[in-house]
């Protein structure tokens, strides 16, 4: 009986052992360079097209890492911007599908009442493989497919610091 004791000490202490490791998790996070780098190309990528924007940076929780404001960006722009990169941070996917899932399913109409939400394109996930660490949004071209081409041209800049 003592031994058979002993068996179930040692699995109680395998078992808490391998809970208390599941409960910490390591997250990569993009550093406040990579966010102004990004912020810098979306700009870059849009005023090369003559659209004059905002550029939002935020981490995977939704904060603020980096903002760039192009000269003679409306002020509307900016709420837009932090709007869009919020969306797809939380939601881990481009606003302008999502708005266009919306669309097409009437429940998914719903989304708008998400607090902080904004179904226009221009929001981008930003990953390392597979993991979401933030998102970019941008606001200001006459179209959000077109925010969203500005975004995707800065990530293709930056892809190497995302492996």
């Amino acid at each position: 009986m003592p031994q058979l004791n002993q068996f179930f000490a040692l699995m109680v202490s395998v078992a808490a052992a391998t809970a208390s490791a599941q409960a910490v998790r390591t997250e990569r996070n993009m550093s406040l360079e990579l966010a102004n780098q990004i912020a810098a190309a979306s700009v870059a990528a849009c005023t090369a097209n003559g659209y004059n924007v905002t550029a939002t940076v935020v981490d995977r929780a939704g904060s603020v890492r980096a903002v760039q404001r192009a000269d003679n960006a409306g002020p509307h722009t900016l709420g837009a911007s932090l709007q869009k990169a919020f969306t797809s941070a939380s939601a881990k996917n481009t606003t302008l599908a999502m708005m266009e899932g919306a669309q097409k399913n009437p429940a998914g109409a719903n989304l708008v009442h998400i607090p902080g939400f904004l179904l226009l394109g221009g929001g981008v996930p930003i990953k390392v493989g597979n993991e979401v660490i933030g998102a970019v949004g941008i606001g200001g071209a006459p179209g959000g497919h077109l925010d969203e081409q500005c975004a995707m041209v800065a990530l293709d800049k930056v892809k190497d610091s995302l492996k």
